[in-house]
């Protein structure tokens, strides 16, 4: 592991999160994705105290993509144009550290002094997209709006039938069982938490109360996950925004620096030929974000963690040190220490499994929230001054670390 850095040289403490915005949540909401992605950035904007003219940056995950259907609402230049913003640098893609890649490269860039304020924004209608359908008609190799010829990784799954990430996940998720002694019902608390959270939340996807029993009986999708350890795909926007440190003095929040960021991926590329295949590059994000800051995993008072599967949570719990490799099991079994009056509250707002597939922003987004006492019914009773946000799984993984100024 790399020594910890001199402070001057971590250069993401220059920025720090003024504001956050979310347009309208739903499973089908049948608007404009560019209308979700633009009610969300002016909810940003105003929330920061700040107006479109104020913003120089623009970042984004993943740019904009026609495949799969839904999995992209807007591009970097279809805000900007659709604002009319006169910026200094913007960026957007795929082959970043994860959803928060996006985040960290806005860092860097009003830290580099390319930006003062950067308007980041993640947006999906894969709800509206997949229709009626289900979820098959928009996965790669359906035959619906999502197929495409396969080349470069899918050419080794499409022909076994495992387009979808669960499918590759799964596989993670049984070796670590393997290993480690884990089980279904140790893993289930990850998603009767998020349940708990999301029926305190008014834009949450699900909300009707979940029990072991329910959890359990649900149809199985990929060993080890049944229905209830994927995310629910939606419509949505989330925006937040990233501003130098001294240009955020005078805002109308309280300045969220970033303390530090992990983004390492020290193993292969890949989804199945990892050196580990009971972790994922979650291992190597969380490990750097350690050797960037003086503060330690007991210093955290809540955890907004990645849902896409249950098991991810699991693994950047590992990852993060919060607990032990191989005691993710043990650790959130019985839902205690990971509720919101435990000692690290998870997945305030319901993550991904009720609150609805954001694809990592919305964890920022809720991070933010908590931080600023806004959480409403799902606050976190003691006052939080440092958060920790993941997001990823696989390959992509990203991490950050938030004090409150």
């Amino acid at each position: 592991m790399t020594e910890t850095l001199d402070a001057n040289s971590i250069i993401e403490r220059r920025a720090c999160v003024t504001g956050v915005g979310q347009s309208d949540i739903g499973r089908r909401l049948g608007i404009d994705p560019l209308e979700l992605t633009l009610d969300a950035c002016i909810a940003a904007i105003e929330h920061a105290g700040l107006t479109p003219a104020d913003i120089d940056g623009v970042a984004t995950y993943p740019g904009p993509m026609a495949v799969p259907a839904g999995f992209s609402g807007a591009g970097a230049y279809d805000v900007i144009d659709a604002m009319r913003l006169s910026v200094g640098w913007y960026g957007g893609g795929l082959e970043t550290s994860g959803q928060l890649g996006s985040v960290i490269n806005a860092c860097l860039a009003v830290a580099s002094g390319l930006a003062n304020h950067v308007l980041c924004f993640r947006s999906v209608w894969e709800g509206t997209a997949q229709g009626s359908k289900g979820r098959s008609a928009v996965m790669p190799g359906s035959g619906g709006s999502g197929s495409f010829k396969a080349s470069g990784f899918t050419e080794w799954t499409l022909p076994f039938s495992a387009p979808s990430a669960a499918v590759w996940i799964a596989m993670f998720a049984q070796r670590h069982f393997h290993l480690y002694g884990t089980t279904r019902e140790q893993m289930g608390w990850i998603a009767i938490n998020a349940r708990r959270n999301a029926a305190l939340n008014p834009k949450a996807i699900y909300t009707d109360p979940m029990t072991m029993d329910d959890y359990l009986g649900a149809r199985m999708i990929a060993t080890p996950f049944g229905l209830f350890d994927c995310d629910a795909p939606c419509d949505g926007a989330t925006a937040v925004i990233i501003s130098r440190v001294d240009r955020a003095k005078d805002l109308r929040n309280t300045p969220l620096r970033i303390e530090a960021v992990g983004s390492a991926l020290r193993g292969r590329p890949s989804w199945d030929q990892f050196d580990d295949l009971s972790t994922m590059a979650t291992r190597d994000a969380g490990a750097q974000l350690w050797t960037r800051t003086d503060l330690k995993p007991s210093d955290v008072q809540m955890l907004q963690a990645y849902d896409g599967f249950t098991f991810l949570t699991m693994s950047w719990l590992e990852a993060m040190g919060f607990c032990k490799v191989g005691e993710s099991g043990p650790f959130v079994e019985g839902g205690e220490r990971i509720a919101r009056d435990g000692v690290l509250p998870l997945n305030t707002h319901g993550g991904q499994l009720s609150a609805g597939r954001l694809h990592g922003y919305g964890f920022l987004h809720e991070a933010a929230i908590q931080m600023w006492g806004e959480g409403g019914a799902r606050q976190i009773p003691n006052n939080v001054e440092v958060g920790a946000v993941a997001a990823g799984g696989g390959n992509t993984c990203g991490c950050l670390l938030l004090v409150k100024e």
